[in-house]
């Protein structure tokens, strides 16, 4: 049965935060609130971890995981980023956007697009998350947290509980979520290309 923490939305309380990070360096799986929607989380090397995440969501090895970073210098340790992607990434991050971006070797292989070696990574405006990333000092493992047979997210810990409490080892209630997913933004070519409209305003990346 999984733990159950409410944190709180803009004063995360630091002792909770950090069971929170012990249970996740630990192999724990999360789930947990982003400023779009909730998402599972697990530590970024943890293949068993990986795979429950895949299990609860019902998705195979093609799926396409994202890496949630806590600040700019943290994405260029995992994405190759030139002058002209920092300069979007400055003016987007923290933010609703998920940015696709060429992997570096710091990446592991079972993450990133084998074909194309992108990966897509994101900032999330919300304080629980910043806080769980900065204790924890690394990104986090993430996919959004949407049932099998489902089209929608979750948007409350109290349903996740109920629907997942025996999968999960961690729930963080930090209220309600969005049912909206991030807006996704290919940076791998010279112009961005907007994949999908979510929360994030996609209107800085479009072509007039």
């Amino acid at each position: 049965m999984s733990q159950f923490f409410e944190i709180h939305r803009e004063n995360p309380q630091p002792r909770l935060i950090q069971k929170a990070v012990d249970l996740i360096r630990g192999g724990a799986v999360v789930a947990y609130p982003t400023d779009s929607a909730y998402a599972l989380g697990c530590h970024i090397g943890d293949k068993k971890a990986l795979e429950k995440i895949q299990s609860i969501r019902r998705v195979d090895a093609k799926h396409n995981f994202t890496l949630v970073c806590r600040d700019l210098s943290e994405i260029a340790t995992y994405a190759n980023v030139d002058n002209a992607v920092y300069r979007f990434l400055n003016a987007h991050t923290p933010g609703a956007y998920t940015f696709i971006l060429k992997a570096t070797r710091e990446v592991p292989r079972r993450l990133y697009h084998p074909k194309r070696r992108t990966i897509g990574i994101r900032v999330p405006d919300n304080r629980i998350v910043q806080a769980l990333l900065e204790q924890l000092g690394e990104p986090l493992m993430s996919s959004t947290l949407i049932l099998p047979n489902e089209t929608l997210p979750m948007t409350e810990a109290y349903d996740i509980r109920q629907a997942l409490e025996h999968q999960l080892d961690l729930i963080i209630d930090g209220g309600h979520c969005g049912l909206d997913p991030t807006t996704v933004v290919d940076l791998t070519e010279h112009t961005p290309r907007v994949i999908r409209e979510g929360c994030g305003d996609p209107t800085p990346f479009l072509e007039d």
